[in-house]
């Protein structure tokens, strides 16, 4: 019989599901606890469901979520929240929503659940279920102009529910860095950051968006994972600038297709690496 597995609840930029297959020929036949720093809508986690985990986010909003998945009240409650959201959903409405954070002693008055019923409705009903922000973490992604909005599968989100708290996973929302601090020799890290840039692509996920600086503290750290003994894989755009920074370890070249940019004639195929120090 074949266990359902939960799916993401998000559509996010740089989501894995469709190079799954790809990203799983190339990972550790064993390992201890599971690390992802930017686990995004969750794609890697919810298919190997590992029973430790530590998972993180640098986007609070999203990692609310998952800490309201987490306790059942809470996740009933945002669905209640969500159902309310679909009903009333009109471009009027959404955009009413998403202006609720400009006024930020307003915005923290309300509960954890009605804020992620927020993030996932504004996920839902903007253009391209994009997640973008601007300088001031503002959510700015305009309407998507459909009259008719769906939220969430009931069933999925219990999966998600049931897999939390059954299972050692710690949440967390800080620095890619912070996140693996604890990691010990055995452990594995996926990392899959805002990719290399190609042109002008999406990189806004926070105010702070992620630059070459960014990339190559990112490198530092991998590298410091490496010489403790954690198995470390690392997804990005197989650029010259990831290629100089990840010399000296395993390059396999795949193919994507992205869909998340603004411009239909950017999107299409793309060369992606996953880099392996095992």
């Amino acid at each position: 019989m074949t266990t359902l597995k939960p799916k993401p609840f998000v559509k996010w930029a740089g989501g894995k599901r469709q190079i799954l297959d790809k990203i799983k020929e190339y990972l550790p036949l064993e390992f201890n606890t599971y690390y992802e720093p930017f686990v995004g809508g969750g794609a890697l986690l919810f298919d190997l469901i590992p029973e430790h985990a530590v998972i993180n986010d640098s986007n609070k909003e999203l990692m609310n979520v998952y800490e309201v998945l987490s306790n059942y009240e809470l996740f009933i409650k945002m669905c209640k929240e969500l159902n309310i959201h679909e009903r009333k959903n009109s471009e009027e409405y959404f955009y009413k929503i998403r202006d609720l954070d400009r006024d930020i002693k307003k915005y923290e008055k309300m509960t954890n659940y009605q804020k992620a019923a927020r993030t996932i409705y504004l996920n839902k009903a903007c253009f391209n279920g994009l997640y973008r922000v601007n300088s001031k973490g503002f959510f700015n992604v305009p309407f998507n102009k459909k009259e008719r909005v769906s939220t969430y599968d009931a069933e999925n989100l219990l999966l998600i529910h049931t897999y939390l708290t059954n299972n050692d996973v710690k949440l967390m929302s800080s620095d890619f860095s912070e996140c693996v601090k604890m990691c010990q020799e055995n452990d594995f890290v996926y990392f899959d950051p805002p990719y290399d840039t190609l042109n002008n692509s999406f990189t806004s996920y926070t105010e702070e968006g992620f630059d070459k600086k960014q990339q190559e503290r990112l490198a530092n750290v991998y590298k410091e994972l490496d010489k403790k003994g954690v198995k470390v894989m690392l997804s990005n755009h197989n650029t010259d600038f990831i290629k100089e920074l990840y010399e000296g370890y395993n390059f396999h070249v795949i193919k994507a297709k992205r869909n998340i940019n603004s411009k239909g004639n950017k999107r299409g195929s793309v060369e992606e690496v996953i880099i392996t120090n095992y």
